[in-house]
């Protein structure tokens, strides 16, 4: 008899040291995507093409918010919601990318756990259909944080990640656009005249623009970000931009907050524009809407780029704030209920 209550204490005992080291679901969880900021004016949008905007940023929330409502994590809500954008050729990552100067699409892409401090992210690759999945996989699989070309391809492929023809990302959007480009670069190389006779060319800044993310805090309390996107049209040298380097694009911390970047790169990587305001919130206490606008409003413009970014910090609270005409973004929290937004207010 002493033996039966020695076996069922312990049972007793490790039940409850299971449920202890289960984390309690929260009610809470909210998810905020973006697909991209720039010259987004109303008077430039067809009935029918805001419709299609509209409708694909309500169905990567919905993806998202799905995968919450059930239990799954922050990294699979922003994972799942940004994939279906990579899919969508609205957008400029995967499907939509934007073309370089020798007519490719090349693909960055960045992942990052808040809880862990984990990150995955692939850069200049031609091949991959879902380079935010392949993110995830540098982040899982390997021992490192970032992979790039031919590299990245070779990882993916051995990862069983979705490899295609480079000719699955064209679309004729993205193909007029490089056109347009290379006619405003071969503009500016005729004038002969002196920098300050030369009549000057507007510079059209929506070339640069161009992304898509998401960040989430799940039922478990834990952050995640993910930015995916085909980088500037008409570039040049194997260039790459903020949106896969860590810290720069993407950054997520439950310490303090998720974020994820579109605009203008080159100034974001000087900016460190995520973690800056992540520090900003741990050393300095500013509160997330506070330190978004110091950075996205004050120090970008002041730098000389532009752009926006989507942020959420370990309460819950949102903050959307972009220094151009327009953003695609969208959130939506526990109650089901989708915001999405294009213009300025």
């Amino acid at each position: 008899m002493r033996f039966f209550y020695l076996i069922t204490g312990l049972l007793l005992w490790q039940m409850s040291t299971a449920q202890q080291n289960t984390p309690a679901l929260s009610d809470e969880f909210v998810l905020v995507i973006h697909g991209g900021a720039g010259t987004i004016l109303k008077k430039n949008m067809t009935p029918e093409k805001e419709k299609a905007y509209n409708d694909a940023l309500e169905m990567a929330l919905k993806i998202g918010y799905d995968t919450l409502k059930k239990g799954g994590t922050a990294l699979d809500a922003v994972e799942m919601a940004v994939r279906y954008m990579e899919d969508c050729p609205l957008f400029n990552a995967g499907k939509g990318a934007v073309f370089t100067n020798e007519g490719k699409n090349e693909l960055d892409a960045a992942i990052m756990n808040g809880k862990t401090l984990a990150a995955g992210s692939i850069a200049g690759v031609t091949t991959i259909k879902n380079p935010i999945s392949t993110a995830r996989a540098v982040m899982e699989k390997s021992n490192h944080v970032m992979l790039i070309g031919k590299g990245a391809e070779k990882f993916a492929a051995e990862n069983h990640q979705t490899i295609v023809d480079p000719s699955y990302f064209f679309t004729e959007q993205r193909w007029e656009a490089l056109q347009d480009a290379k006619r405003e670069d071969s503009l500016k190389q005729t004038q002969k005249t002196p920098d300050h006779l030369a009549l000057k060319q507007p510079e059209n800044r929506d070339y640069k623009y161009g992304t898509v993310g998401a960040v989430a805090l799940d039922r478990y309390g834990n952050l995640a970000a993910a930015t995916s996107t085909g980088g500037m049209t008409n570039k040049k040298f194997g260039r790459v931009g903020d949106a896969p380097i860590i810290g720069a694009g993407t950054y997520a911390n439950n310490k303090t907050c998720a974020i994820s970047c579109t605009g203008w790169g080159e100034y974001f990587i000087r900016l460190t524009m995520a973690k800056t305001i992540s520090d900003m919130m741990e050393f300095g206490n500013w509160k997330l809407t506070d330190a978004t606008n110091e950075m996205v409003m004050k120090r970008l413009p002041a730098l000389g780029g532009d752009g926006g970014l989507i942020a959420l910090d370990k309460d819950g609270n949102i903050t959307l704030p972009f220094c151009t005409e327009g953003m695609y973004r969208g959130f939506v929290r526990q109650d089901g209920k989708t915001t999405v937004k294009i213009y300025k207010e």
